[in-house]
């Protein structure tokens, strides 16, 4: 079974804000790009993958990604994470059928192998998500052909997704599909598990402490 993968990226101006305790205004949007691009490239490697849809309107992001093989999808609702990824899973679902999972753009440490394991696992539910590294939100979620997404991604969206029904995916040797992003601690977390080439590059900008 192969899967297309809904990945949303606000614009790079407004992301990682809760980055600003190791890369300041300037750096950031350059992580943010990083971090998509590395996601969005393991992701295409995956098995398992079919094609990526990226939600964005950020037009470097938008021609930076559309390179790597991904589709970009305008965020035409711009009402937030889930309009957007409820308006890509309808985007893809127009072009085709088949299963569609959402997953996070800051997993810049993905890994292709992890990857094709989480989604092999959740073809066998009907819909399924996996929690992300700190055990509060989500990183994945993923539906059958013919299943509407449902997403209810932002903070405390694993007890949400669970409580919509979505069945949780066991966290076994997939970190680097859990580990995202958004605070200096996550980032060293991810730069310890390897991350790709492109976040490598920026953060070694950056003068970051170990633990």
């Amino acid at each position: 079974m192969q899967w297309t993968l809904v990945i949303p990226l606000k614009p790079l101006a407004r992301a990682k804000s809760r980055l600003s305790d190791t890369a300041h205004d300037g750096v950031r949007p350059q992580l943010a790009l990083a971090f998509a691009q590395d996601t969005v490239a393991a992701a295409l490697a995956c098995a398992e993958v079919a094609g990526v849809a990226v939600v964005t309107d950020d037009a470097l992001a938008a021609r930076e990604l559309a390179a790597l093989g991904a589709r970009i999808v305008p965020d035409t609702p711009r009402a937030g994470l889930n309009a957007a990824l409820a308006h890509g899973a309808a985007a893809v679902r127009a072009a085709g059928g088949g299963p569609v999972a959402a997953l996070n753009a800051d997993l810049p440490a993905l890994r292709p192998a992890d990857l094709a394991r989480v989604l092999s696992a959740a073809a066998r539910f009907p819909r399924a998500f996996l929690a992300d590294a700190a055990g509060i939100g989500t990183t994945l979620l993923a539906v059958g052909a013919g299943r509407e997404l449902r997403p209810a991604f932002g903070t405390g969206s694993r007890l949400r997704h669970r409580e919509s029904g979505a069945v949780e995916l066991g966290p076994d040797a997939v970190d680097s599909v859990r580990q995202d992003v958004d605070t200096g601690d996550d980032l060293r977390a991810a730069l310890a598990l390897g991350v790709g080439p492109r976040t490598a590059l920026a953060a070694a900008r950056l003068l970051i402490p170990g633990p």
